[in-house]
């Protein structure tokens, strides 16, 4: 005889309603953040629009005015200063031109010391590597006097080389790439050396190629703080025609000859076009930067 014992099922409560809140939570507090985040761009572009006597009397304001066809003319195409040479477009440039061969400067230098410091026998190899990580410790706004001393000596106040020349030493983008080709496997170094390709071509045919991702992340990350430069524009660069949008926007809002009030609507506007350039390299490398500063295969 066979006992049979029939167990009645449990039944277990649904945890839906606990989750959906979790999940509502969350949300909710991601939107504050960005609307946080936003608020000072949205009062920004709105105190754009308004007269530059009204910005001075009441100051930032939450409402649209009319004059943000004028502010954005005033902003991108008149010319203003002492020698009329700089417009919004002319500082546009002169950003581009800083961000950009910040950025590609640090990159090759970079890829250039790491590439020394893990493939060649050097016999203080590791020690060069410490030395240069050390330069973390002083940064430019540290030796920036001694730094003005041999641009000014070198004749090279007012052009693009001061500007950018000595801010490419970056011991940040030599670790990743160092750390980057370690990662390398010995097998692939080995198959190059076997094929008979030698130092030039295998850096530039396979390294290269490989480093696409951590090229892209150290881009975003040298492009936005060489476009957000201020101190050293301020120091080498005195004729109105090199200035930078950071540069200019300062120099704007000071301008305040006889009657005249300084061009807030202008610099407002300005500094709504300066924020584009570093959020749309952000958007386009948004998935390389993330995949070189966490993806470990290569």
């Amino acid at each position: 005889m066979t006992d049979t014992l029939t167990e009645t099922p449990t039944l277990v409560q649904p945890k839906a309603p606990l989750l959906r809140w979790r999940v509502i939570t969350d949300h909710a507090v991601l939107i504050v953040g960005a609307l946080f985040m936003l608020m000072p761009l949205v009062l920004v572009f709105t105190t754009a629009s308004l007269p530059d006597a009204e910005i001075v009397k009441h100051g930032l304001q939450l409402r649209i005015g009319d004059q943000l066809d004028d502010n954005f003319t005033k902003a991108m195409f008149e010319t203003s200063g002492f020698t009329d040479a700089n417009s919004g477009l002319v500082m546009l440039k002169n950003s581009m031109i800083l961000g950009v061969g910040f950025a590609v400067g640090k990159i090759v230098l970079g890829m250039m010391a790491a590439y020394a410091l893990v493939y060649f026998r050097l016999r203080f190899a590791l020690f060069a590597f410490w030395v240069i990580f050390t330069t973390l410790l002083l940064p430019l706004e540290v030796r920036i006097l001694p730094s003005y001393e041999v641009i000014q000596g070198l004749g090279l106040m007012n052009t693009y080389t001061g500007l950018i020349v000595p801010l490419i030493a970056s011991a940040t983008a030599t670790f990743f790439f160092r750390q980057f080709f370690r990662s390398v496997p010995e097998e692939l170094v080995e198959a190059a050396r076997i094929d008979g390709a030698g130092p030039l071509k295998f850096f530039i045919d396979i390294l290269v190629p490989l480093s696409r991702t951590m090229i892209a992340a150290m881009f975003i990350i040298m492009f936005v703080y060489g476009w957000n430069q201020y101190l050293w524009p301020t120091m080498i660069t005195t004729d109105e025609g090199m200035f930078t949008l950071v540069r200019g926007i300062k120099q704007i809002t000071q301008v305040l000859e006889g009657t005249n009030l300084p061009e807030y609507g202008r610099a407002n506007l300005l500094a709504i076009i300066a924020v584009l350039p570093p959020v749309a390299i952000v958007v386009f490398f948004q998935s390389w930067f993330v995949k070189g500063l966490t993806d470990s295969d290569k």
